[in-house]
C-alpha cells in the first residue's frame, strides 16, 4: 500500500507576490517585451501587426491584474495612490493599443513602460511604509547603496550585457552599472542576463544579453525601494563634551 503523502508537503508553497512585487515583475515583462520588438525592428524580415499582438495583450492584462492587487491592499486613497491606479491604467490602455499596430508605432507606445511600472512600484511602497501597513516589505539591509541602485536600474530596463574581445562589458545609463557590481549581484542569485534578448549595440552587432532581476532579485529590490535613509550614528567615544564656563568665555572673546 502506497504510504499517503506527507501533508506538510502538500501545502508548500511559496506565498504570492506583493503589491510591490508585482509591479516589478510587470517592469521587467515590458522590458522584454520591448526588447522581442527592438529584435523584429532589426531584421530584415516584414512585420505584421500580429507580430507582438499576443504579448502586447498579455502584458495589458497583467496590468490590470497589478491593478486589482493595489486595490486589493484596501488603502485608503491618496492622490500618490490615485495617480499610481491612473498611471497604470493608462499602461493598460497603450499596450492594448499597440496590438493592432505596426512594431514600429508598437514600440513607441510601450518605450517607457518599464520606467512606469518601478515609479508605480516605488510611490505604492512609499504609501504603504507610511501607512504602516501589515504587508510593507521587510527591508534586505545586507544591500548595499550602489547594489540598490544597480538593481533599480536594471529593474527599469536600463541594463545590458555583452563581450568584445574577450572581455565582459555593461551598457547602462547614469549612474553606471559596474560590471563588477553586477557579478557580485549574480553571485548572491539577485540577477540573471538572458542571451542574446536585447537589441545590438551598433548596427549589424551581435544582441546584447538583458539583464534581469530573479525572483530573489524582486523581493530584494522590493524590501529597499524609498527607504528613509540611514542616519550616521557617531563612533564610541566621539560625542562631543560641553564646554565649561571657561571655555564658553574664551570662546566668545575670540
Amino acid at each position: 500500500m502506497t504510504p499517503p503523502p506527507n501533508e506538510a508537503l502538500l501545502f508548500e508553497v511559496p506565498p504570492p507576490p506583493t503589491s510591490v512585487e508585482r509591479l516589478l515583475h510587470l517592469a521587467d515583462q515590458y522590458t522584454q517585451h520591448n526588447d522581442a520588438l527592438d529584435l523584429v525592428l532589426r531584421t530584415t524580415a516584414t512585420s505584421g501587426p500580429n507580430t507582438h499582438a499576443d504579448s502586447a495583450l498579455r502584458t495589458a492584462a497583467s496590468t490590470q491584474s497589478a491593478i486589482k492587487a493595489i486595490q486589493g491592499e484596501r488603502l485608503y486613497e491618496s492622490v500618490e495612490l490615485a495617480e499610481t491606479v491612473m498611471r497604470l491604467q493608462q499602461l493598460a490602455f497603450l499596450a492594448t493599443a499597440s496590438a493592432d499596430l505596426r512594431a514600429g508605432t508598437a514600440r513607441q507606445l510601450t518605450a517607457l513602460a518599464p520606467e512606469a511600472a518601478v515609479s508605480c512600484a516605488v510611490t505604492l511602497a512609499t504609501e504603504m511604509r507610511r501607512r504602516r501597513c501589515a504587508s510593507a516589505p521587510v527591508a534586505d539591509h545586507r544591500l548595499t547603496a550602489v547594489q540598490c541602485e544597480a538593481l533599480t536600474q536594471i529593474a527599469r530596463g536600463h541594463v545590458v550585457a555583452g563581450s568584445s574581445l574577450e572581455r565582459e562589458f555593461t551598457r547602462s545609463r547614469e549612474p553606471k552599472v559596474l560590471m563588477s557590481t553586477l557579478r557580485s549581484l549574480e553571485t548572491r542569485g539577485l540577477v540573471e542576463r538572458s542571451a542574446d534578448s536585447a537589441h545590438a549595440a551598433y548596427v549589424g552587432g551581435p544582441p546584447q544579453d538583458r539583464v534581469r532581476l530573479t525572483e530573489t532579485g524582486i523581493a530584494s529590490l522590493a524590501s529597499v525601494l524609498e527607504l528613509p535613509p540611514a542616519r550616521p550614528s557617531a563612533a564610541p567615544g566621539t560625542t562631543p563634551r560641553p564646554l565649561t564656563a571657561a571655555a564658553q568665555a574664551t570662546a566668545r572673546s575670540r
